[in-house]
């Protein structure tokens, strides 16, 4: 029978087991919204629903890379407390579908929700993790995946920092030996850029900049050229905090990243992805 979204809707409400879930319950339960409850309750998916709405803001952040190198991916899986992030199961858990996300190339949550488990037959991620919440009892939320892949001439690297609070991909030219790989993404960990060069940033976010810079500069009651020359300067200053090549290097502050890579055999970054725990989570009622 046509299972109607209203009704999907309203057993999601209910217990806040998983959309796909719901669909299968009611549908196995002929439309009866009772039943349906029962189902998932049967299944443990209903048991997820009673933390679903508490704050998973801790957790980790898991990164898998291939053995030749050529694909990484990531994820940040948040739980609500720091014990059962360091319990092993957890971690072999954030383990596999990092793995996942390298494998199958994962870019998206919704979509990385519906895909198979392994070592589950039937069971999609999204399932696999209501599972854990009602073995391990805390709310557990996949808040973030990325993969990337090494093109041409690519070679990737990857971070994990204070054991999984802020993980780094990162893809650069394949002259980048193995020191040069570990120091940008240790860089990236730790000095947090939005971009990799000032060619890579939206021209949105420079007019903002720049708008900023200029009513700044008009409070001060300053002649129109002056203006134009500080809000230049501010845009300057603002390439200098979010872009990669731009940023002083951190383990040496008088060497740009973008003199590094060029001391270093010319390398070049064609991308990179940093996650730091919580910042993926969304904001949850307790």
């Amino acid at each position: 029978m046509a299972i109607s979204v209203a009704a999907v809707k309203e057993l999601r409400e209910k217990t806040g087991a998983g959309m796909m879930d719901c669909q299968r319950a009611l549908a196995e339960a002929a439309g009866d919204l009772e039943a349906a409850v029962t189902i998932l309750r049967k299944k443990g998916l209903a048991a997820a629903a009673k933390k679903a709405g508490r704050a998973a803001k801790d957790g980790l952040v898991a990164i898998a890379v291939a053995g030749d190198g050529a694909r990484a991916g990531m994820v940040e899986l948040n739980c609500e407390t720091d014990f059962v992030a360091r319990n092993d199961q957890y971690q072999a858990f954030a383990q596999q579908l990092a793995q996942r996300a390298m494998q199958e190339g994962w870019r998206e949550v919704a979509e990385a929700l519906q895909r198979p488990f392994p070592g589950a037959e039937g069971q999609t991620v999204e399932q696999a993790i209501s599972s854990r919440v009602a073995t391990i009892g805390e709310n557990i939320r996949l808040s973030r995946v990325a993969s990337l892949v090494a093109g041409p001439g690519m070679k990737l690297g990857s971070y994990l920092h204070m054991g999984g609070k802020i993980g780094v991909l990162v893809a650069l030219s394949g002259s980048a030996d193995d020191e040069t790989v570990k120091d940008v993404a240790m860089h990236i960990a730790a000095a947090e850029p939005g971009f990799v060069a000032r060619d890579s940033v939206p021209e949105a976010v420079l007019e903002t900049e720049r708008e900023v810079a200029r009513a700044q500069a008009a409070s001060a009651e300053k002649p129109p050229q002056v203006v134009e020359k500080i809000v230049e300067g501010k845009v300057a200053k603002f390439f200098e905090q979010v872009c990669l090549v731009d940023q002083a290097f951190v383990k040496n502050p008088e060497q740009r990243v973008g003199e590094l890579l060029a001391q270093r055999g010319g390398v070049e970054v064609a991308g990179f992805v940093r996650f730091k725990l919580g910042e993926g989570a969304p904001a949850e009622s307790e």
